[in-house]
């Protein structure tokens, strides 16, 4: 038995817009991660890189459940005595609301030079406006 490798064509990357007012940001991240890997499409394996770009928009009204606005923190350390910092989902909120889904899908995928690869076909704007009409995204539900 040969094991069949499937043909990754670059130019045929299709690109998603999703709208995240509302969405749950779990929900919401497992739906980005799974389109990054394209584990949606036939063609999925897991060492290589099949998935799509997707274009995350209004990421100030990505909503969390229960009291994670305000008792979630999140780390981090510049490395430094002393360094540690602890914020939490409603301080991020209010200054860079991109990376609490970055963050979420960051977490989701692979652990290594692949998942830096899918990092970078994830592009996420505070409001409803973004440089990628060009590509002519299509719109992607977001699973309820």
């Amino acid at each position: 038995m040969k094991t069949h490798l499937p043909k990754i064509n670059v130019d045929q990357r299709k690109w998603h817009v999703i709208d995240a007012n509302g969405a749950i940001l779990g929900r919401l991240a497992v739906q980005i991660a799974d389109t990054l890997r394209g584990k949606n499409k036939p063609v999925f394996t897991p060492h290589l890189d099949a998935g799509d770009f997707v274009v995350v928009i209004n990421a100030e009204k990505v909503a969390v459940t229960g009291k994670k606005e305000t008792e979630k923190l999140f780390m981090t350390y510049s490395g430094w005595k002393g360094g540690e910092h602890y914020r939490s989902v409603a301080q991020i909120r209010a200054k860079h609301p991109e990376q609490l889904i970055t963050h979420a899908v960051r977490g989701m995928v692979p652990k290594n030079r692949l998942g830096r690869v899918l990092m970078t076909k994830l592009k996420v704007y505070q409001r409803a406006k973004h440089p990628h009409s060009a590509q002519q995204p299509a719109v992607l539900a977001v699973k309820k």
